[in-house]
């Protein structure tokens, strides 16, 4: 991810970003369904550095399917502006996001179950293949690319003035653009933050739920769930009210609450339900800063640079949940569950002052949304 999300950005500003969406989805689905095959093929081989062949089969396919990933990721936020008017953009993200919150919770729910029946209907067929959970994953990505061949993009076509840029060229094209809109650099810096403060919570929610009563350390799925409920109604409030707000001012609402609900949660981590209700209002004011600042970024960026700048985010924002991953927990052994609380709602305040500052800079291309 790290290695191609910047790269990938390029060349989908390059390409047709609908064949992007759909090739990637039919790869990584092929990718999937034939890793039943790989492993049988390769299930006799000689472990290479006592680890089984197939173990190196799994890894090369995980690769491969993240780089393809990586281009799917922007390709898609890039596609959402050319489909949508610029007015209706942020209904549109709100709904978005409430749908993937949706299918986020819902799977959590009936995902091992259906993977569970998928393998007890293949058994039965007397094929001897117990794989129904990579036949499940692999056919929902194709025929995802099989539907995305219905939409209709409208988009231009890449035409080189006289030869194609270096591919680091064009990703330098994109730097500078951030350099000099300021207003998109500053909502992407507020989505990193965003990123790195719900990675870091990913990582001590296993010890929330250590310490909290009624339910067991295993059990922090339930607390992730509560926090996209929240995410999914503050997407929900969005799509129908957000319009009579600026994107600033939304973004640093959903700052301020989120600092206060971080700090809150610093003073319940002995209570279940008051830790519920606050990851739930934390989702919520999250929605208020992701969803706006993800729609002022599609709305000012230009067709021929939101490859580009959508590449160079998702690079950034996979750095930034790679490195709490690695922190949040260090932190909470040296200085405690409620220190790290406290420390995420001032990162999270530092985020909702740029928040303000893009409310009083005027981009010279793009009015004020």
């Amino acid at each position: 991810a790290v290695l191609f999300g910047s790269i990938a950005g390029v060349f989908v500003d390059r390409w047709s970003k609908k064949t992007v969406l759909v090739v990637t989805n039919l790869l990584r689905g092929v990718l999937v369904l034939a890793i039943p095959a790989l492993l049988w093929f390769t299930k006799d081989w000689t472990p290479i550095y006592n680890l089984p062949v197939g173990f190196y089969v799994l890894l090369g396919i995980t690769f491969l399917v993240s780089t393809l990933t990586q281009f799917f990721a922007p390709a898609e936020q890039a596609t959402i502006p050319l489909i949508v008017k610029n007015r209706n953009l942020l209904a549109a993200n709100s709904l978005y996001t409430t749908t993937m919150m949706a299918s986020l919770i819902i799977g959590f729910a009936v995902g091992e179950p259906l993977l569970g029946l998928t393998d007890a209907l293949v058994s039965r067929l007397g094929i001897g293949w117990g794989f129904g959970k990579e036949l499940v994953v692999g056919a929902s990505y194709i025929i995802a690319g099989l539907l995305l061949l219905l939409i209709k993009t409208g988009e231009n076509k890449y035409i080189p003035n006289e030869e194609t840029p270096h591919v680091f060229a064009d990703i330098w094209d994109g730097l500078q653009y951030l350099k000099q809109n300021r207003r998109v650099r500053n909502a992407l810096i507020q989505l990193v933050i965003l990123f790195s403060v719900f990675a870091a919570l990913a990582v001590i929610t296993v010890r929330l739920a250590e310490a909290l009563p009624l339910i067991k350390a295993s059990q922090f799925g339930l607390l992730l769930a509560a926090g996209g409920v929240g995410m999914a109604v503050g997407a929900a409030i969005l799509g129908n009210w957000g319009q009579n707000f600026s994107h600033s001012k939304l973004g640093l609402y959903g700052s301020v609450g989120m600092a206060g609900t971080l700090a809150a949660m610093a003073l319940f981590t002995n209570n279940l339900w008051l830790t519920l209700v606050m990851t739930i209002l934390l989702g919520s004011f999250a929605a208020l800063v992701g969803i706006p600042m993800q729609t002022t970024i599609q709305q000012e960026t230009p067709e021929e640079m939101r490859g580009k700048v959508f590449g160079l985010q998702n690079n950034a924002i996979n750095i930034a949940l790679s490195l709490p991953l690695a922190l949040a927990g260090v932190a909470e052994t040296m200085f405690g569950l409620q220190s790290v609380f406290l420390g995420l709602s001032v990162i999270t305040i530092i985020g909702g002052r740029l928040n303000w500052y893009i409310s009083h800079i005027r981009s010279k291309n793009i009015k004020q949304p």
